[in-house]
């Protein structure tokens, strides 16, 4: 089976809006990270649970973004994730976050995460285990639009 993106839905809430009702622009790391969360969790690599059986953490080294069009209080929104790049000691995810049944693109974002060794915080190479356990959601940005159906943003 081809790689694919991991999507969630999540809702605009509250707490992410401004007084206008439009979201707050550092709302989107908010949905960035239950995505990323929830990718984990789906290939088997809880965070509570990765964390201890690989004496790792995954601190990030950069996060963008960019915003397309804005999302409002209540909107639905799906965000894409995948992990676009892996290296030696880093990977970096990919989300792009669509509203509504037609994907049109709200924003979008990369993060590279760093593999390093709870104790001393230094990098070391990532465990093949995350590695293989990524794969079903590891494409390139072009690959993954491509399957969502989206236009470039």
């Amino acid at each position: 089976m081809p790689p694919t993106p991991y999507i969630i839905e999540e809702y605009v809430r509250w707490s992410d809006v401004d007084f206008a009702g439009i979201i707050f622009y550092g709302s989107y790391v908010r949905f960035f990270e239950i995505a990323e969360t929830e990718l984990f969790r789906a290939c088997g690599l809880a965070y509570a649970k990765m964390f201890d059986r690989y004496d790792v953490f995954l601190p990030r080294k950069a996060v963008h973004s960019e915003f397309y069009s804005p999302a409002r209080l209540d909107d639905r929104l799906r965000v894409a994730t995948y992990v676009g790049r892996v290296g030696t000691t880093s990977m970096t995810l990919n989300f792009d976050v669509f509203r509504g049944a037609a994907p049109s693109f709200v924003a979008a974002g990369w993060m590279v995460l760093v593999c390093v060794d709870r104790k001393r915080l230094k990098p070391r190479p990532l465990p093949a285990g995350v590695i293989e356990a990524l794969a079903p959601h590891t494409l390139s940005p072009e690959s993954a639009r491509a399957l969502l159906g989206a236009p470039s943003p």
